[in-house]
């Protein structure tokens, strides 16, 4: 179940995607030479647009009955990790199932929005003329040309933000405890907040290995490669000058991978201490 959850998280943000990028068209911004061309083109484009929000709420929706139609029979308990805490629900209650499922999907779409600001972050504005950095930078927006200072530190101080945000109606819902005061409050989201960046370890892995393939086999000049060439040779700057290479083979992929994986277990393992002794 956790596994077909997975696959639907990622059906709906191929949604939202679609949705977000259809606002990228040129030709939204085009003049037509006409009225009645102009009203056509609107609505058109009003259609398709909202299509796939529509079909993207249908999702949610429909994926929480079948959840809650199955989830007890099988013995699933849903649950959304955050770092720190695990959040469990009930399969066996419509709301909460339903709940889970809406939530599900917008913590797929924060770490997805974190992978991209986390691209924007390595590859900066010297990757201007690359077309998958162009689409990466019309999905952040202004985002994209904040400082790299103010970039780096969004994750933790957003998802603080958003944890202050939620924590009342979770803790009204059972879902979770409530802090006993705002200094307990906000020990637990600057923890949240601290493992927002762990979700950048998956990134990183995936990277490094697709730039190990095309490093050692030729795929073609196809945009997508050369963003990956690009992208993994600056994430393995922080080791360049390590001597990592044996003969023809880079070691220095894979001992970064190691290394930030290694790192994400422990400090995920840290997290989740101390959350359980706040508050400090």
């Amino acid at each position: 179940m956790t596994f077909i959850d997975a696959i639907l998280n990622f059906a709906g943000l191929l949604l939202w995607v679609s949705w977000r990028s259809l606002s990228f068209d040129p030709l939204v911004k085009q003049k037509p030479p006409a009225l009645v061309s102009a009203v056509k083109r609107t609505e058109s484009r009003f259609l398709s647009r909202w299509h796939f929000l529509a079909a993207l709420v249908a999702l949610l929706a429909l994926r929480g009955l079948v959840y809650w139609q199955i989830g007890s029979a099988v013995d699933w308990v849903p649950s959304l990790k955050l770092g720190a805490i695990s959040i469990s629900f009930r399969s066996d209650v419509p709301g909460r199932i339903l709940l889970f499922s809406g939530l599900s999907f917008v913590l797929t779409l924060i770490v997805f929005y974190l992978w991209l600001l986390l691209l924007s972050l390595v590859n900066g504005r010297g990757a201007d003329a690359d077309p998958v950095q162009k689409m990466i930078r019309l999905h952040l927006g202004i985002v994209d040309r904040w400082p790299r200072a103010v970039k780096l530190l969004l994750p933790g101080f957003g998802s603080a933000g958003i944890w202050l945000a939620v924590h009342p109606f979770l803790a009204q819902s059972g879902l979770i405890e409530g802090s006993s005061s705002a200094r307990h409050g906000l020990e637990q989201a600057a923890l949240i907040g601290l493992g927002a960046y762990l979700g950048w370890k998956y990134l990183i892995g995936a990277v490094l290995l697709l730039w190990l393939l095309a490093t050692y086999v030729y795929l073609g000049d196809h945009a997508l490669w050369n963003f990956v060439l690009l992208t993994g040779r600056n994430l393995l700057l922080p080791l360049r000058w390590l001597p990592l290479r044996v003969g023809r083979v880079d070691l220095a992929p894979l001992l970064e991978i190691a290394l930030v994986f290694i790192a994400a277990e422990l400090v995920e393992r840290g997290l989740t201490t101390i959350y359980g002794r706040l508050p400090i």
